[in-house]
């Protein structure tokens, strides 16, 4: 899993579920879910997008009905900038009904979807089911996502391929963990040359290559080491919400070891990332999706007045991924509504007029 599982999870799972995830990637999924339900503070919560304010137009000149706020991306049109960001995969009957939930509303509310992390199919073929989404998301957009560190560890051009293909993909994540590889006990921490291997996947893919973080950000830097390996897109999946060095921490056997805790809170903010990046965005050769700490349709306005195309959250939807496609859309309609409201009450009526728009922010 890339992303919170809610507190229900936990009793759902029976002993046989978890006995069937024998290997060794499915079983850590496991432990993750138990762990998200056991301590409430994985999710740091530190609601960075609360210091940015914006205005008010009392006078907007112009009706609610005529505010649009769809967006296009990839050559596929959004009804909003909103991704259902990567969350999980494998051979479990819940897992699946949540990746068919989530791909179901995704395709009926028309927005963006990723999947958690694919590299648990090519050790346990059973699990590749839950990543063929594109029977129930036959239109809208799906993102595939494999750990890049695994470009060092054997995996090439081929395993990037096939989970592209195995998901009907429209592009693939491929995402940094420095710091959950770290403190994770079985981590794998060689990062040394992955930059040029990025690059060679990004050239030889039929798919574009996105690049996200899944909770500590990234900085300029390392954004301009990517954009000179051909990336254009990046997602700063910023600091804000789950905080997976906790959750490793959680992990270990000796209980003097306290990495996970030491850096609990270790990362770039996504309001400062936005920000950091603005200077490659403005070339236009750059696009950025911003996640991390995104909670609600204010924070998706903000990340779009701060240059982000898209906005992508998790946590909100497991919930209702759970219970039915219904309940996801539901929720999915509530926040276009609030996000459509957002924009009406700044003056905005496309999505052209609010991205990078700086005069919409009190400073």
């Amino acid at each position: 899993m890339n992303e919170d599982m809610s507190n229900d999870v936990r009793n759902d799972m029976s002993n046989d579920m978890r006995e069937e995830m024998s290997d060794p990637t499915n079983r850590r999924k496991v432990e993750h879910i138990d762990i998200l339900n056991r301590d409430p503070g994985t999710d740091r919560n530190i609601r960075a997008f609360d210091a940015i304010h914006l205005t008010h137009r009392a006078l907007p000149e112009f009706n609610l009905d005529e505010v649009d706020p769809s967006v296009t991306f990839l050559g596929k049109k959004l009804s909003f900038p909103l991704l259902i960001s990567s969350m999980t995969g494998g051979d479990d009957a819940l897992i699946r009904s949540v990746n068919r939930n989530l791909a179901l509303a995704a395709e009926h509310c028309r927005v963006a979807m990723g999947v958690g992390s694919q590299r648990v199919m090519f050790t346990h073929p059973e699990a590749r089911e839950s990543f063929a989404l594109r029977t129930y998301a036959p239109t809208t957009l799906l993102f595939g996502n494999i750990g890049a560190v695994q470009l060092n560890k054997g995996f090439g051009i081929r395993e990037c391929r096939t989970a592209a293909e195995v998901l009907g993909a429209d592009a693939l994540y491929l995402h940094l963990n420095p710091l959950q590889e770290a403190v994770q006990p079985e981590g794998d921490t060689c990062f040394k040359g992955l930059a040029d291997k990025i690059g060679e996947i990004a050239r030889d893919l039929p798919v574009p290559v996105l690049i996200k973080e899944i909770g500590s950000g990234i900085s300029l830097p390392d954004a301009m080491l990517l954009q000179a390996r051909g990336i254009r897109f990046i997602d700063v999946a910023g600091r804000g919400g789950t905080s997976w060095a906790r959750i490793e921490h959680h992990r270990h056997s000796d209980p003097d070891n306290d990495l996970g805790l030491l850096f609990q809170d270790w990362g770039i903010p996504t309001p400062d990332a936005l920000r950091a990046l603005a200077p490659l965005t403005d070339s236009g050769t750059l696009t950025l999706i911003a996640s991390g700490g995104i909670r609600n349709a204010l924070d998706m306005v903000k990340s779009i007045i701060l240059g982000a195309s898209l906005a992508g959250m998790a946590k909100p939807f497991i919930a209702p991924a759970m219970e039915s496609p219904e309940a996801v859309i539901a929720k999915i309609e509530s926040m276009r509504k609030a996000f459509q409201t957002a924009m009406f009450l700044l003056g905005t009526r496309t999505l052209a007029e609010l991205r990078n728009n700086s005069e919409l922010l009190l400073l």
